[in-house]
């Protein structure tokens, strides 16, 4: 690389007094370093008399290639630089069901502002342990996710916590009323996410109901939470989701707060503990800096 910076030079000068006060060094070890050059290539680059150096007909023709690759390497090293400052690059960001409707939206807005250069990867709808799943293998660069996460691999902020708040038919008993008695909803069929350890929020939500004095009677469990509302929005039962899936506007479903708030759950930004992206930590910094506000 120094050989054929060095060249460049003498190129564009056609003078060794001039190329080597542009490089900062004597004319010897230039016209050594360019002897060098042309050894390695087998063929002379310049002609050279006592009075004028000038390029040869290969010469001409090195000289336009070698600028083009140095130029190339200029502009890959900026590239590279941005990356490693985390000004630009592609991330993947995966969002659980509620964060999706209310989150997605005001973050990608912020990031394509503030990183003009950023490739968004935009995933919705993703369950917890699907994010921890893609966040340790690498699919996904950051996630925002509902705690517990027990995976020491990844490094998790929680943002806030929020209610869990009912959504009802509008043609529900209760759906004129402020607020909505958990208890009340005994008799009700309930859509809910997915069991066994797959959400968070469908824990918590048994266990409100347990607390409340009853079982709740679950007819489906679906992972998307558009499909939950969609559901219940037909008049398939009831379901207790996240406060922010309010932001989620169906037809035929009516969203009402629980009386004494009894249950609540935690959104977090989970990226891997070792070696994340810069770009990934800066992400993960403004999130938590737009859920302060």
């Amino acid at each position: 690389m120094r050989h054929l910076r060095y060249f460049v030079v003498l190129a564009e000068e056609c003078h060794f007094g001039r190329a080597a006060e542009r490089l900062h060094m004597a004319q010897s070890p230039l016209s050594h370093q360019i002897r060098q050059l042309e050894d390695e290539l087998g063929f002379a680059l310049f002609h050279r008399t006592t009075r004028k150096v000038a390029l040869t007909a290969a010469g001409e023709r090195y000289f336009e290639r070698v600028r083009e690759l140095l130029r190339g390497i200029e502009v890959a090293g900026e590239e590279a630089r941005r990356i490693a400052a985390g000004d630009t690059g592609h991330l993947a960001i995966g969002f659980t069901g509620s964060a999706t409707y209310e989150l997605l939206p005001v973050l990608s807005r912020d990031l394509r502002a503030g990183f003009p250069g950023i490739e968004l990867d935009l995933k919705g709808e993703l369950l917890t342990p699907d994010q921890v799943t893609a966040l340790l293998s690498g699919e996904l660069d950051v996630g925002f996710l509902r705690p517990p996460v027990r995976d020491t691999g990844l490094d998790v902020h929680v943002l806030r916590t929020e209610a869990l708040i009912v959504a009802l038919p509008v043609s529900h008993r209760l759906a004129h009323q402020r607020r909505v008695r958990l208890e009340d909803l005994a008799s009700d069929a309930f859509i809910a996410y997915p069991a066994h350890g797959r959400s968070v929020v469908h824990d918590v939500a048994v266990d409100a109901c347990r607390h409340a004095g009853f079982a709740p009677r679950v007819v489906e469990e679906v992972a998307e939470t558009s499909t939950i509302i969609s559901f219940v929005a037909a008049g398939l039962g009831v379901a207790l989701v996240p406060a922010s899936v309010a932001n989620l506007k169906v037809t035929g479903a009516r969203y009402r707060p629980l009386v004494d708030d009894p249950a609540r759950v935690e959104l977090a930004v989970a990226i891997r503990a070792e070696n994340p992206s810069p770009l990934a930590v800066k992400v993960r910094d403004r999130a938590i800096e737009i859920a302060h506000v």
